[in-house]
């Protein structure tokens, strides 16, 4: 990790090198049967791996030291494979990048903020609507998470789970502060809703922060 707890250049930096550590430090294997591991433990969902640059990130991660070929094998009329082991910079940039990422916060791009920074563009009634309607979807994920941890928690450590709880957790937050939001909606004592709702309903422009009206009609 770099000083001052700013994420580092990494030499490969792409969360699928991580994956490939992860996967790699249990035993060698070769790229096909890394892929399928990590599709088995449900590390393209946790990651966000694209497969596409699979074998450009193993060949970078063998260039750059963090794994090395250990052996060529050759499985029926299947082409030759190569079999892959973690070296000891391999083992220590896991354990370094694994430190920054569980302890640094990182602003990541979420789609419902960038919807919410443009709220003002809907009418409040029809704001309302949808937020209802992404509650309703979010309180059907949340039980069907809870039942799926529930599930695999009977034949799985609770360590190797752990990143579920923290989806559950962050759809719990999200729902929370949309029922509160969804109330103050409904009660009318959203700071500015009498404005917002003026806008769509009679075209007049909401005041500027110093008090003065726009000039135009641009939310």
């Amino acid at each position: 990790m770099a000083e001052g707890g700013r994420p580092r250049q990494r030499k490969v930096g792409n969360l699928l090198a991580l994956a490939v550590l992860s996967a790699l430090v249990q035993r060698p294997m070769h790229p096909y049967e890394i892929a399928t591991t990590l599709r088995g433990w449900g590390k393209d969902q946790d990651m966000g791996i694209k497969w596409g640059s699979f074998y450009t990130v193993v060949r970078n991660m063998e260039r750059h030291g963090l794994i090395a070929a250990v052996e060529n094998v050759r499985e029926g009329r299947r082409p030759e494979r190569t079999v892959y082991r973690i070296t000891d910079s391999g083992r220590a940039e896991l354990v370094d990048w694994t430190r920054e990422l569980v302890s640094t916060p990182i602003a990541e791009q979420s789609s419902f903020r960038a919807g919410l920074s443009v709220l003002a563009v809907l009418h409040p009634d029809e704001a309302a609507t949808l937020l209802r309607r992404r509650l309703a979807l979010l309180a059907e994920q949340i039980t069907a998470g809870r039942a799926t941890l529930a599930e695999h928690l009977r034949i799985l450590p609770r360590l190797f789970l752990v990143e579920s709880e923290y989806d559950l957790a962050i759809q719990e937050a999200e729902a929370a502060w949309i029922r509160g939001l969804l109330a103050e909606l409904s009660s009318g004592s959203y700071p500015g809703l009498d404005e917002w709702r003026a806008f769509h309903e009679t075209g007049a422009p909401p005041a500027e922060p110093g008090g003065e009206e726009r000039s135009d009609a641009t939310p």
